[in-house]
C-alpha cells in the first residue's frame, strides 16, 4: 500500500464528508493505493456514525477507531500509527485547515527525496496574530534552539513519515507537538520541511486553548530529559546527588575545623548547631542522598523493566 492517512478528530461531523471526498479525489487522480484511518477521540456528535457509514461505502479504504472518551491527540495518533500499513504515513487534522492536495508532494519527498519525516510549515496563517501566531513563533524558536532541529512549525498537523519511523516511536501525553524530536531521538535524523497551505476553518471552533503553550514548554523539558536520561537516570540524579552531598560534606568539614581551631586557641565560639551553615550542610547532604537514591532506583527499575529497546534492522537483498 502506498499511503496511510491518519486523521485524529474530536467533534468534527461537519467537515468529515467533505474531507473524505477531497482525499478520495486526490488519491484517485494520483492513482495511489491508500487507506484513511479515522481515530475518533471520544466525539459527542455524529462523527462516529459518519465514519461507520464511510467504512461501509469504502470498505477497502476507510477504517475507524473509536475511543470511549477524550484521551487527546497524542493517544489518537499513537493508535493510528499502530494500524497504519502504508509505505508513507500522512497525518492531518479533520477540520479542513490541512489541504489533501499537499499529499502527493509530501509522498514524493519521502519516497524520492529520502526523508524520514517531512513536516508541514504553515508559513501564511489565518489565526489570530496575538493569540496564536506570536506565541507560536516564540515556541518554535525555543524548540529549534534547544533541539537543533531546523523546523519552523513543529506543531503542524500535516506531516509525512516513512513507515519505519512511526513503527519505532511512541507518542503519549501531549507529545504530538514533538514527534520530530522523538523521531530524531530514535535515530531518524533526516527531517525535512515543506511550506503548506493553511486554510481558514470552515466549521466549529479550535479544540486547543492558550494553555497548550504552557503545556508545550513543560512537555519540551520532559521529552529532552527522557531522550537524554531515560535509559541512564543515574547519569543525572547520581551526578547532582553527588554534587549536593559533596557540598554538604565540605561545609560540615569547614565548620568542624573552625570549631577545633577556635578550641585550640582558647576562643569562645558558638555551637555549630546555631550556625545557619549547619542546616545548609545538613539539607544539601539529605537532598544529595535522595537524588542519588532516585537515580539508583531508576536504574533498578529500568534494568528490570519488561520494555526493551527496539532496534530497526535494514535488510538488503542478496546480490
Amino acid at each position: 500500500m502506498d499511503i496511510s492517512i491518519i486523521v485524529p478528530l474530536y467533534n468534527e461531523e461537519e467537515s468529515l464528508e467533505k474531507l473524505l471526498a477531497w482525499i478520495k479525489q486526490v488519491m484517485t487522480e494520483q492513482n495511489f493505493s491508500y487507506e484513511v484511518i479515522f481515530v475518533d477521540d471520544g466525539s459527542r456528535d455524529k462523527s462516529w456514525q459518519m465514519i461507520e457509514q464511510a467504512a461501509c461505502e469504502l470498505p477497502d479504504n476507510v477504517r475507524g477507531v473509536k475511543f470511549s472518551r477524550n484521551y487527546g491527540k497524542s493517544a489518537a495518533l499513537n493508535v493510528g500509527f499502530e494500524y497504519a500499513q502504508g509505505d508513507v504515513v500522512i497525518t492531518m487534522d479533520a477540520d479542513l485547515q490541512d489541504s489533501p492536495n499537499e499529499i502527493p508532494e509530501l509522498y514524493k519527498m519521502v519516497m524520492q527525496g529520502g526523508y524520514d519525516l517531512v513536516s508541514g510549515w504553515k508559513k501564511k496563517r489565518y489565526d489570530s496574530k496575538i493569540m496564536k501566531n506570536i506565541p507560536s513563533k516564540l515556541y518554535n524558536a525555543t524548540t529549534r534552539a534547544i533541539t537543533g532541529i531546523k523546523l519552523h512549525d513543529f506543531n503542524c498537523g500535516l506531516k509525512a513519515y516513512r513507515n519505519e519511523v512511526i513503527k519505532s516511536i511512541e507518542v503519549y501525553g501531549e507529545m504530538h507537538r514533538y514527534i520530530p524530536v522523538i523521531a530524531k531521538g530514535a535515530g531518524f535524523s533526516n527531517i525535512g520541511e515543506k511550506v503548506v497551505q493553511h486554510r481558514k476553518r470552515e466549521f466549529g471552533v479550535s479544540k486547543f486553548g492558550m494553555n497548550r503553550f504552557v503545556h508545550g514548554y513543560l512537555d519540551l523539558i520532559s521529552i529532552i530529559f527522557i531522550l537524554k536520561f531515560g535509559k541512564k537516570p543515574m547519569h543525572f540524579f547520581g551526578l547532582w546527588g553527588s554534587v549536593m552531598f559533596i557540598i554538604g560534606i565540605a561545609l560540615a568539614v569547614v565548620m568542624g575545623v573552625q570549631k577545633i581551631v577556635a578550641g585550640m586557641e582558647g576562643m569562645n565560639m558558638r555551637l555549630i548547631t546555631n550556625s545557619p551553615y549547619f542546616y545548609i550542610a545538613l539539607a544539601t547532604m539529605i537532598i544529595g542522598c535522595q537524588l542519588f537514591l532516585a537515580g539508583f532506583l531508576g536504574e533498578m527499575i529500568g534494568r528490570n523493566s519488561s520494555t526493551r529497546n527496539t532496534y530497526l534492522i535494514s535488510k538488503k537483498k542478496n546480490l
